[in-house]
């Protein structure tokens, strides 16, 4: 079961620079990988179905997330050039990963009638100039409810927040 919580959060001005940072972090991140995924993508939709070939070439594979996880995460935290990434919380970008990976499938599904609806368009470019900003925690980046009622969030801080409903003092595990 996922539950998710709605409030209203009233971050400092030093909190709402680390904030922005987590979100920059995790908007590179989509970016980065998408930049991998949708090149093959292409490239392999060229080649035409795998049982009616229109062209000849091997298919190439598409990353999956745990290898992205390595090259973009783990490996490019240790170069000079990305090196912010330790900004930002594990968790929020291998959850940023794994919602670029649910949007690729949602896509695919639409496109081949498994799911319901409109199509959906192939995911995009997260723009620096969108003021949409979102990060998802999950447990694994051990958020907390203080005593005090405050949220506490890593690398963010502890929030002073106006909760919509009663929300447990430790995340479900």
């Amino acid at each position: 079961m996922q539950l998710r919580y709605q409030f209203r959060a009233y971050p400092t001005l030093s909190q709402q620079t680390c904030a922005a940072r987590v979100f920059g972090c995790r908007r590179v991140i989509w970016n980065d990988a998408l930049a991998r995924i949708k090149p093959v993508k292409e490239s392999n939709k060229l080649l035409g179905n795998p049982k009616a070939r229109s062209a000849e070439g091997p298919y190439l594979q598409v990353p999956k997330n745990t290898d992205l996880a390595k090259m973009l995460i783990t490996q490019a935290k240790k170069t000079t050039t990305r090196a912010f990434l330790s900004d930002a919380p594990v968790g929020v970008l291998q959850q940023a990963l794994r919602d670029l990976d649910a949007a690729w499938k949602a896509h695919e599904d639409s496109k081949t009638g498994k799911r319901k609806g409109p199509k959906v368009a192939p995911p995009r470019f997260k723009s620096r100039k969108d003021n949409r900003q979102t990060a998802r925690f999950t447990r694994s980046d051990w958020w907390s409810i203080t005593k005090a009622g405050k949220l506490r969030l890593p690398k963010i801080g502890d929030l002073k927040v106006k909760w919509t409903v009663n929300c447990p003092r430790t995340p479900a595990r």
